[in-house]
């Protein structure tokens, strides 16, 4: 009798920090930090994303403190996820582009007083982010906002569903410059490259930039 063999994923094999989850002799973790940020960060995240190593949600937990992450559940949302997105002392909103069905719900960031805006940031594929706001109706009630693209992604770790996708990192600086904190995005742009390059060199099996100048940014920060 032929017994079927185990199915094994692509690199999983590969001796990974418990923490950043790169190969262990590439982690990022001696960069991390815990920046106060303007705006706090709610990572909406797909079941299958919270093991992957290319995730970048993981990214804004491990530089902008408070972010939260809540399991992502189409008809069962946590108790929690709803106290937070209710809680009177933030200013909520989702961060999606813009499309058709939902334009009344789209806003531009306005600051309000003694409200704390949060962003919540659907992680997942891109197919699975729009079959999350689609199907999200306990989120129906909250205003839609988009990021200011500027630039085109330098995320090159998966396949961009549609051109001028952003990674979930890249969404999340881009809205910490939407509410005029350029030091929270730099911080988190600049350990978002550094993930990027430590996770090519891995794969690529090319030397480590040891003198970036995201990592020089980050350890000056590290060292006032």
């Amino acid at each position: 009798m032929h017994l079927p063999k185990p199915f094994v994923a692509r690199g999983s094999r590969v001796l990974r920090c418990r923490s950043c989850l790169l190969a262990a002799h590439v982690c990022i973790c001696d960069f991390k930090t815990s920046y106060q940020s303007a705006a706090q960060f709610f990572l909406l995240m797909h079941h299958n994303e919270g093991f992957k190593p290319t995730n970048t949600g993981r990214l804004i937990e491990d530089c902008i403190a408070d972010t939260r992450r809540f399991e992502w559940s189409r008809t069962a949302p946590s108790d929690a996820l709803i106290s937070a997105i209710t809680d009177e002392s933030i200013d909520p909103y989702i961060v999606f582009p813009e499309g058709e069905g939902y334009e009344g719900r789209m806003v531009e960031y306005v600051p309000k007083a003694g409200k704390r805006p949060v962003f919540i940031l659907l992680d997942g594929t891109w197919r699975q982010a729009r079959r999350m706001f689609r199907l999200s109706r306990y989120l129906d009630h909250l205003p839609v906002i988009q990021p200011n693209v500027v630039v085109s992604s330098s995320y090159h770790l998966r396949k961009a569903a549609v051109d001028g996708q952003l990674c979930t990192a890249e969404v999340a600086a881009l809205m910490l410059r939407q509410v005029e904190d350029n030091v929270g995005a730099n911080i988190l742009s600049a350990y978002y490259s550094i993930f990027n390059d430590h996770y090519k060199a891995a794969r690529l099996s090319r030397p480590l930039d040891d003198q970036s100048a995201a990592k020089l940014f980050l350890r000056g920060l590290a060292s006032d």
